[in-house]
């Protein structure tokens, strides 16, 4: 009882402080699966952060009872206590997305909070959905999507306000996914944000291989998409074809990949019966198609400093500075658009091509560890590799140096 009670005061606190406003914050497109949909037999949550007010994040490990768990949070203060996507030594993951058309509490908490708070305590799906229902309250809620997967297959979304919470099982749909973005199916139709994405994320997701959704195919795809369901943007299978001295401009801000998008986090997680300390976070800090994504594991403690040291992560700043190669254009609305040369071109000076390569390395290293049943130290010591590794490959992409 002590414990809900000073979340709820947490949550009053923060949100009559204007800590945190729905309408202008975590405009994310996101996806829950059970491994029935999925390649690998195991749940997965995918979350693109899109939040134009923080572009930096890192990983933080939490090291807490009765559960530890890795917490992607803002580059400043860094507090795991707030979290914006999380998993835990369990196997259970959690994250979030706006709404803005369900109905509004006056003031609203910032689900940071409690999602890092669900990241200590929760083991299920389960949990979390009594986990919400215990907290929630008349003035006392935040209006948010909240996802969540589990080791044991349980995945959902809960559409949540100060005087509901509404549980949606990807289960209980025949393709076993829900995809997601800035607006909740139980609110007020044709309000909220997000419909474009969502409507570009089904088409992608319909054209998941073999009909089964994997980690590479979420973030080699979904994650760097620059699609729109209206308009007619260049295929990525075209870019290559673009001479290198004249820019082509696409406007993004309703595109997957956006230039508010501050990182990416994919969670794999286990067949139900395996161990879960063998999820698996893949995150790509900054926008996905200026970055690379690395793997990290609850078991192996405190990630690499690549992802964690100083104000902006090493592998955020790297991002950043292809950032301005690839927007480089600077007011705000001319900042909406990119020049996809950058990324690929006839001449073969895009990056695209080898950071996606870099990522396939990574994504098929550490399949081949996890099929070795690692210990803590032997996957804290690939993260070290993998994470430097990543750090070169950007570093050697060329381009105004990071932080100019």
């Amino acid at each position: 009882m002590k414990k809900r009670i000073l979340i709820g005061l947490l949550l009053l606190v923060l949100g009559a402080a204007g800590a945190w406003t729905a309408a202008d914050v975590e405009e994310c497109t996101s996806l829950v699966a059970t491994g029935t949909g999925t390649a690998t037999g195991g749940s997965l949550l995918w979350k693109n952060r899109d939040n134009p007010s923080e572009l930096s994040n890192k990983v933080v490990f939490v090291d807490d009872k009765p559960y530890s768990y890795l917490a992607l949070v803002d580059g400043d203060p860094g507090n795991g206590r707030l979290a914006w996507a999380a998993l835990n030594a369990a196997g259970f993951a959690v994250a979030n997305t706006a709404t803005t058309n369900l109905p509004a509490s006056e003031p609203s908490g910032n689900p940071a909070i409690l999602m890092g708070d669900a990241a200590r305590t929760c083991a299920t799906v389960d949990d979390f959905e009594q986990f919400l229902k215990h907290n929630f309250g008349k003035n006392r809620g935040t209006r948010s999507n909240f996802l969540a997967v589990d080791a044991r297959g349980g995945a959902a979304i809960f559409e949540t306000h100060a005087h509901g919470v509404t549980r949606l099982n990807a289960a209980d749909t025949p393709e076993h996914y829900l995809g997601n973005t800035n607006f909740s199916r139980t609110g007020t139709p044709d309000q909220g944000g997000g419909y474009l994405r969502f409507d570009r994320e089904a088409v992608l997701l319909k054209g998941a291989p073999g009909g089964k959704l994997s980690v590479g195919y979420i973030l080699q795809t979904m994650s760097r998409d620059l699609g729109h369901p209206l308009l007619r943007h260049p295929d990525r299978a075209l870019w290559h074809t673009f001479p290198p001295d004249t820019p082509v401009w696409l406007h993004t801000n309703h595109t997957i990949d956006r230039p508010s998008t501050a990182s990416a986090v994919v969670i794999q997680n286990v067949r139900p019966g395996e161990d879960p300390g063998r999820a698996t976070m893949w995150v790509i800090l900054g926008e996905p198609l200026t970055s690379v994504a690395v793997p990290l594991w609850v078991a192996a403690g405190t990630p690499p400093a690549e992802l964690w040291e100083g104000r902006d992560a090493p592998l955020l700043k790297e991002s950043a500075r292809l950032k301005d190669v690839l927007r480089p254009l600077k007011s705000a609305e001319r900042r909406e658009y990119v020049d996809v040369t950058r990324l690929d071109n006839s001449a073969g000076t895009g990056w695209l091509p080898a950071t996606l390569a870099a990522e396939r390395d990574n994504l098929r290293e550490t399949e081949q560890l996890l099929g070795k049943s690692p210990t803590p130290s032997e996957l804290a010591a690939f993260e070290k590799t993998i994470a430097a590794r990543t750090l070169a490959v950007l570093q050697k992409i060329s381009g105004p140096p990071a932080g100019k």
